[in-house]
């Protein structure tokens, strides 16, 4: 681990959020987008004939549910420093360098890379289980850490 951000975090009180919780945050974050999708497509939905309806219903907004994405964990990391999950699992993001609540262009980067983590086969998150400090692809292109709130 990086003996400097050790040193940072351990003076501020600060210690790195657990693996696990960070996952049941995951969860309850895409949950809860998922819910307000299926509620809003619930009627072409509950038409469909087939799962492979069902699928064509969903990929033909894939590009709003990414943009939903993006806009609520950029709003929520930006304003309160963590997602409604992250709040749940008691865990705040802060920047790196400041081990402050991330700005709006840190908090809009690291959503829109968090995007991109999922989309490559979720390995951007996997990544964070062989990091010394926890981070994702998102939190390291955003330098920012998760950490118990």
């Amino acid at each position: 681990m990086d003996e400097s951000i050790e040193h940072r975090l351990r003076e501020a009180g600060l210690g790195l959020a657990p693996l696990g919780r960070r996952t049941v945050a995951y969860a309850i974050d895409d949950i809860l987008i998922s819910m307000l999708f299926v509620f809003l497509l619930w009627e072409p939905i509950s038409m469909a004939q087939s799962a492979e309806e069902i699928a064509a219903v969903v990929n033909s907004v894939w590009l709003l549910m990414a943009m939903a994405q993006i806009i609520y964990h950029t709003w929520f990391v930006w304003q309160y420093g963590a997602s409604l999950g992250k709040i749940a699992m008691k865990m705040q993001v802060v920047e790196a360098a400041s081990l402050s609540r991330p700005r709006f262009i840190v908090a809009f980067n690291r959503a829109i890379f968090r995007v991109i983590s999922g989309m490559v086969l979720y390995l951007g998150f996997v990544w964070a289980f062989f990091d010394p400090l926890r981070q994702t692809w998102h939190d390291k292109i955003a330098s920012t850490l998760v950490v118990d709130a």
